[in-house]
């Protein structure tokens, strides 16, 4: 199969998590307020917003390649963060395998902020 090909099919599966995530967070702001809230973080309403936004269009970026490397970098480091704010219970076996998956979905914009995301992107245009 064509490099082009895979690296652009490799960008929509990285990014499609976070595309939806932040759809449906900013579908349901007061709600994802609320559950912030309620893990105890800061400005729930304003970290909300920035949160779904950060997903939606972060992940719009890494689609497109628009900006593609900053973007993952921004997700890497917004997987990692969410990961031990939401996820990091090893005593719950859910939770830990969560923690992982957080993991392994920056190890995957790192890649891609080291290589940059291929001739099928605006980024190369």
């Amino acid at each position: 199969m064509q490099t082009n090909l895979l690296v652009l099919i490799g960008r929509i599966l990285l990014a499609i998590i976070f595309v939806m995530s932040g759809f449906t967070k900013l579908t349901n702001i007061g709600g994802t307020a609320g559950y912030f809230g309620s893990i105890g973080l800061p400005m729930p309403m304003i970290t909300a917003w920035l949160v779904a936004l950060l997903e939606l269009l972060g992940g719009l970026a890494i689609v497109f390649g628009f900006k593609t490397r900053i973007a993952a970098l921004a997700l890497a480091a917004f997987t990692i963060a969410s990961g031990f704010v939401a996820h990091f219970d090893f005593a719950d076996q859910t939770q830990s395998i969560m923690f992982m998956k957080n993991v392994a979905i920056a190890g995957g914009f790192l890649v891609l902020a080291a290589f940059g995301p291929g001739a099928w992107s605006i980024d190369r245009r």
